[in-house]
């Protein structure tokens, strides 16, 4: 089952909460009262609705009620609520160390941090091979003050990969579609299945560092693999299951096609450089901070730069809104793959400036042939 994030959960006071909670949920209709009554009595419950004991109960109802999924057995259903109530301990936490952001109830909100890193992350945590070309160090100081590819048509519609480790195959055909489109003009969306099926590219100078489907791969050995196949079919041609399978590339399909790669420099600057001139870039980021976010400027005290998710750069700002720090930051905006319902309809702001949770220390961009339709 998967939870919806609930609006009013701002992680601040359980007394918020329960205020909030009453007047936008409890109110809405007599079903939901009524449901919620039989629910409570089901589970021998009897708190006042302001009881900071029955708040975690009610977001949890809350997060399942237009879900049409439901646990399989009571106890699954416990264990879960288990699990949902230490991650709302887990979001207050993560509240504290990062006050810019608003954390609190998501979709991931009844999965254990190890159930979320296992279907939802899958970056291999390797290092860049030796050999991998780099990037030209590029003028910065003509830089726009703020910069979106969306707002150029550069960027496909927010994708879901499901329960499956395949976070890496999504920045890089995001990076290609990107790439694509400003050596045509045409934006295709593009088959991240085809990477999940016949990528097994692997990095030569680390034994077992191979692209793995929904067990996890790399974004550089995913281009690699693309200029060796030749380049890669709509996502029409070769739509998603977020399982792996048996390859079905169709050469005579392909859409886009990899003329080079390279790994960019860990200054911001030429991030921001390489971002503009030559469009989205596939990034690297330790996502510990993710499970919770609803929206803001992420900018954790700490955050490990051991990185577990892939994600695409899209854009910058220089005046992103934090709504507790009441002070605006610099930002960097990712566009994620857990569909549309999760952070900022799909997307995801973390402060530029510091290496915030690995966010520049694996960047790569791609470039694509023009003749490829």
């Amino acid at each position: 089952m998967k939870l919806r994030g609930h609006p009013c959960f701002e992680v601040k006071t359980y007394e918020k909460e329960a205020n909030c909670i009453n007047s936008n949920v409890l109110n809405s209709s007599w079903q939901f009262s009524s449901s919620l009554s039989l629910l409570v009595s089901s589970h021998g419950l009897s708190p006042s609705l302001r009881s900071p004991a029955f708040v975690p109960f009610l977001l949890f109802f809350g997060a399942m009620s237009d879900v049409p999924e439901t646990y399989a057995t009571a106890e699954e259903h416990d264990y879960r609520f288990s699990i949902f109530k230490a991650n709302l301990r887990r979001a207050k936490r993560n509240q504290l160390l990062d006050p810019s952001a608003v954390h609190g109830v998501t979709r991931f909100s009844d999965l254990t941090p190890a159930e979320f890193r296992q279907n939802y992350l899958g970056l291999k945590p390797l290092r860049f091979p030796i050999d991998t070309q780099q990037a030209p160090i590029l003028p910065t100081n003509d830089l726009p003050t703020d910069f979106d590819w969306r707002d150029h048509g550069a960027v496909t519609a927010v994708k879901d990969q499901g329960e499956c480790g395949s976070c890496w195959s999504f920045s890089t055909t995001g990076a290609l579609e990107g790439a694509h489109f400003l050596a045509t003009g045409n934006l295709v969306s593009l088959s991240e299945q085809q990477l999940v099926d016949c990528d097994h590219e692997c990095d030569p100078e680390e034994y077992g560092a191979c692209d793995r489907g929904c067990n996890g791969g790399l974004m550089n050995t995913a281009f690699e693999y693309i200029l060796k196949a030749g380049g890669v079919v709509r996502g029409e041609d070769y739509p998603y299951t977020g399982t792996d399978g048996h390859c079905k590339f169709d050469k005579t399909k392909i859409a886009a096609s990899v003329s080079n790669f390279s790994i960019v420099s860990i200054d911001e600057d030429q991030i921001a450089a390489n971002l503009v001139k030559n469009g989205p870039l596939a990034v690297g980021i330790n996502a510990i901070f993710m499970q919770s976010y609803a929206g803001g400027v992420s900018c954790p005290f700490i955050c490990s730069t051991s990185l577990n998710h892939g994600v695409l750069l899209v854009g910058y700002g220089s005046a992103g809104y934090s709504p507790i720090r009441f002070k605006e930051k610099p930002y960097w905006l990712l566009k994620n793959s857990w569909g549309q319902n999760w952070g900022e309809h799909g997307y995801y702001k973390i402060c530029r400036g510091h290496n915030i949770c690995g966010v520049d220390s694996m960047v790569s961009t791609v470039a694509a042939i023009q003749s490829a339709t």
